[in-house]
């Protein structure tokens, strides 16, 4: 039985760290799967984009009001289905985020320090500064055994991560 099967929508956070591709797998997934889509830089309170912009790393004080925040949005979608992109890069965040509801699936978009680093470079427009990407993999907690979720390599084309994603939904009886 899926979730067609059931009645109920998928509710998704794709998650990684910066310049992984969850904005762009995400945003395909809801339009594909007829989702609401939200991005979870559009959570950050202004004082935590600042202090990224600044080259600084969020704490775990920072990130409490923004993690409240999409799990509230989450709450509100979790009959009806939904898909949140956000690092969620630690277990106890992700922990925070399925308080609003237990059937959370998480897709991990994982590629090298290496390729994310290079692909980071050449993006423009972001307020996340490519130096803070190794902190971002120092914190990395990957998925444990009994998370929902799935890992999604990066290193093809972004049509190939895209069928990867869709295929790890399918693959859990989620579309």
């Amino acid at each position: 039985m899926n979730s067609r099967d059931t009645g109920t929508r998928p509710l998704v956070v794709v998650m990684g760290v910066s310049g992984s591709g969850k904005s762009t797998v995400g945003a395909w997934l809801a339009d594909t799967l007829d989702l609401p889509f939200a991005d979870a830089d559009d959570f950050h309170p202004r004082r935590n984009i600042e202090k990224m912009s600044a080259g600084l790393p969020l704490d775990d004080a920072d990130r409490a009001p923004w993690l409240d925040a999409m799990a509230d949005w989450l709450g509100r979608y979790r009959e009806g289905g939904a898909v949140l992109v956000c690092s969620a890069l630690k277990r106890r965040y992700r922990d925070r985020l399925r308080r609003s509801s237990g059937r959370l699936f998480f897709l991990h978009l994982a590629g090298s320090y290496a390729l994310i680093a290079e692909r980071m470079s050449r993006r423009e427009g972001h307020f996340m500064p490519p130096g803070l990407l190794r902190s971002q993999f120092a914190d990395l907690e990957h998925l444990d055994g009994d998370e929902r979720g799935a890992d999604v390599p990066v290193e093809g084309t972004v049509a190939e991560t895209r069928a990867l994603a869709h295929a790890a939904l399918r693959d859990a009886g989620l579309c």
